[in-house]
């Protein structure tokens, strides 16, 4: 059988491919691209002779996986799966796993990240301090005492609210299937985004949760409120967030996540709306997160191979 890394992994590529190989031991033939391609005639040419393929988060869908004829596994180097086809691989049998947690302490890093920087005006205060500038107008706001909340909660969501709750926060929580949080009171959507001072987005992207966040829901918060989001980028309507901000209905937002993958467009309304904090997409992106991440996906290549697929989306 031939195995396909269909891009690099962010660790070092020599480091990548002696970890996989020591997975498959033997069981595969290992074909490694040190270069991350993503249009179709290409993912078609590297996958085309595959019976399983790795890769991260760009789009792989049924007008590559088409011409796969030997394809029985996807081994998906991430947490969120909707940039694969899966209804396409439930059709043809295709196995799916994913990466499910070398990110929870990444993400929920940048989060805090985040907060701290719109809460203090830390960007702000560095274009200040380098125009000779003081702290006039840039006095910002503490996190305890402040009511937070997680939308979501998973691993990520859950490591956040204990995050908001080492801070001294007041912390609420809105998900499908509550669960017994220490210091968290669950709530539903509508008067947890009403109640809060700061709300963090940790939902998936699925059809229920597309613009989960629209504007009828943004305008349910305070004007002093600040949006985070690290999910997932249809989870909002960017149009309506960027609306609420330049409104002044909405005091700041933290946006690592867009509805396409960076580099984002310059005429995105959120690049030109006020007090954005946007990244690239780079909240799951740390040295030890690319390690653990890799480790994941090799543990994930030999139970397969092993007949008891682990982390099994379909």
């Amino acid at each position: 059988m031939k195995l396909a890394l269909l891009e690099p992994l962010g660790i070092p590529q020599d480091r990548l491919v002696e970890m996989v190989a020591q997975a498959v031991d033997g069981r595969m033939d290992v074909v490694a691209y040190d270069t991350r391609v993503e249009d179709v005639p290409t993912l078609i040419q590297r996958s085309q002779d595959a019976d399983a393929v790795v890769l991260s988060n760009f789009p792989y869908r049924k007008e590559v996986m088409a011409h796969c004829p030997n394809l029985k596994y996807i081994d998906v180097a991430f947490t969120g799966v909707d940039h694969v086809d899966i209804d396409y691989c439930r059709e043809k049998g295709i196995a799916v796993s994913n990466c499910a947690g070398y990110s929870t302490v990444a993400v929920a890093d940048l989060v805090f990240g985040m907060v701290l920087s719109l809460a203090r005006n830390l960007s702000a205060c560095d274009a200040a301090v380098r125009q000779g500038g003081t702290k006039a107008g840039l006095v910002g706001f503490e996190l305890e005492g402040k009511k937070f909340g997680v939308i979501g909660a998973g691993a990520i969501g859950s490591r956040v609210a204990a995050i908001a709750a080492a801070f001294g926060c007041q912390v609420y929580a809105y998900s499908r299937t509550p669960k017994d949080l220490p210091g968290v009171t669950f709530t539903d959507l509508d008067t947890l985004l009403s109640t809060c001072d700061i709300v963090s987005l940790h939902v998936p992207a699925t059809p229920q949760t597309h613009h989960l966040i629209n504007a009828e829901k943004l305008a349910l918060m305070k004007p002093t409120a600040l949006l985070i989001n690290t999910a997932r980028g249809p989870v909002v309507d960017s149009q309506a967030l960027a609306d609420a901000l330049n409104g002044g209905r909405l005091a700041g937002a933290g946006i690592d996540v867009f509805e396409m993958e960076p580099p984002v467009p310059g005429d995105h309304p959120l690049l030109t709306a006020k007090n954005v904090l946007a990244t690239p997409h780079v909240a799951f992106a740390t040295a030890q997160s690319m390690e653990k991440r890799a480790v994941l996906v090799c543990e994930n290549l030999r139970a397969w191979l092993d007949g008891k697929q682990i982390n099994k989306i379909c």
